[in-house]
């Protein structure tokens, strides 16, 4: 018999950074499962903005929001990239590869969307990742140049997005104004400041029971994942290939010297933060206006919250200490993004949805946000324990064994696994 082949060794920087980007990412998700979905850009919507609900949607804004997404995208192509080179370096077709694993994430994404939440990423993700592969064997410039190119035409599309919003504002305002002309302000406005009716509506389907969510997510929202992709598909592109390029250089696996990862968390996390602090103050002056949160969040926010996204990475790489208890704990969250995502998912349905407790529509936001601490030692209790008898997660097995049309084995095989700590860079001059 022929003795198993030893598992390909963990990149520790990668499995710590995706780790803390899925705990991140839930810190802004508890809002959309909380509440009507205008309230996740604006408190004005419902929610609280006064008090610790405002101090929560500000530091959500400034530390959290997009950058945590941002980051988890870029881990998304590196990781693609690091399957593809192990495909290829196997003797396996990377195509085939990665193409069955995207199909695959594809129909989770779906399940997930009309089944437990209105906000899965796992659908684009698997969209956008289709398109990515064309860019696997781009150097690390063309790959730079052409996300950069991407993010710059998304924040413009979404600064002239935001213009428009304002000409709408200022004709169905201004004196004499016809009724065709307050009509579509009210339409396009409706996103971020919705009708009593419309909130109404929302809550009752959140506090359904589950056959009728599901039946009005098949039937009424059939192509909304479609639609995210081609509207976010352009920005989601670009982070995937900046996460392939700090793969390929070196970055997202700690081999830069410390002095540069430094400089860059200096950088990005001081400069991104101000500006961030200031896009935060600017709409809480305008009282939450719709074209000011449209600004903040998708005109300007998109190029921030990238370097940010760099900033974290470089942050958490100088704090990375291999054989530690909270980076090996964090590490194995990482591990299980895939299923942590979907289980953060199942959990939060089962506390805001109808039948759940219910809670949707009846906590501040402060208050949704007090499930984010217990949702993330429940990630780190269980990772570990979990990764210490299996080899993989229970969705990352279910992910590979269908993608691989194999039922694959799930127990760990003893001193099979090695762990390289390409975490903690070595000072150089």
């Amino acid at each position: 018999m022929i003795a198993p082949l030893p598992a390909p060794p963990r990149i520790l920087a990668l499995d710590v950074i995706r780790g803390i980007a899925v705990m991140g990412i839930f810190s802004v998700n508890v809002i959309a499962f909380a509440m009507i979905e205008p309230a996740y850009f604006n408190p004005g919507a419902f929610g609280g903005h006064h008090g610790a609900d405002l101090a929560m949607w500000l530091t959500n804004y400034v530390l959290i929001d997009g950058k945590m997404r941002s980051l988890f995208s870029m881990l998304f192509g590196a990781s693609m990239l690091l399957v593809i080179d192990r495909a290829e370096a196997s003797g396996r077709s990377p195509a085939r590869v990665h193409y069955a694993r995207m199909v695959t994430l594809l129909g989770f994404g779906l399940l997930h969307f009309y089944l437990v939440w209105h906000g899965d990423i796992l659908a684009l993700y698997a969209m956008v990742g289709m398109i990515a592969f064309l860019f696997r064997n781009a150097s690390v410039e063309k790959l730079l140049a052409i996300g950069t190119t991407l993010m710059l035409v998304t924040a413009a599309f979404f600064s002239l997005g935001a213009l428009q919003l304002s000409k709408s504002d200022t004709a169905a305002h201004k004196p004499g104004a016809t009724a065709e002309q307050i009509a579509n302000w009210n339409d396009q406005a409706a996103m971020l400041v919705p009708t009593p009716a419309a909130s109404a509506e929302e809550t009752r389907i959140a506090r359904a029971p589950f056959a009728a969510r599901a039946e009005h997510m098949l039937t009424e929202r059939t192509a909304d994942p479609f639609t995210t992709a081609a509207a976010f598909g352009f920005p989601t592109l670009g982070l995937m290939l900046f996460g392939m390029a700090g793969y390929r250089s070196g970055f997202l696996t700690g081999e830069w010297p410390r002095r540069r990862y430094r400089q860059i968390a200096l950088a990005t996390l001081g400069i991104g933060g101000l500006v961030t602090l200031g896009l935060g103050l600017w709409v809480i002056a305008s009282n939450f206006h719709a074209v000011t949160i449209f600004l903040a969040f998708l005109g300007l926010g998109g190029p921030i919250e990238l370097a940010m996204a760099f900033g974290y990475a470089a942050l958490i790489i100088l704090a990375l200490r291999p054989g530690g208890a909270l980076t090996g704990r964090i590490g194995a969250v990482g591990r299980m993004a895939f299923s942590n995502y979907l289980g953060t998912s199942l959990v939060a349905a089962g506390i805001f949805y109808g039948d759940g407790l219910g809670l949707f529509g009846r906590l501040s936001r402060a208050e949704a946000w007090l499930f984010v601490p217990l949702l993330w030692l429940l990630m780190l209790a269980w990772s570990k324990p979990w990764l210490d008898r299996f080899a993989y997660g229970p969705f990352e097995w279910a992910w590979r064994s269908l993608a691989r049309w194999s039922v694959e084995p799930m127990r760990k095989r003893p001193s099979l696994e090695r762990l390289v700590p390409r975490a903690v860079p070595v000072d150089t001059l």
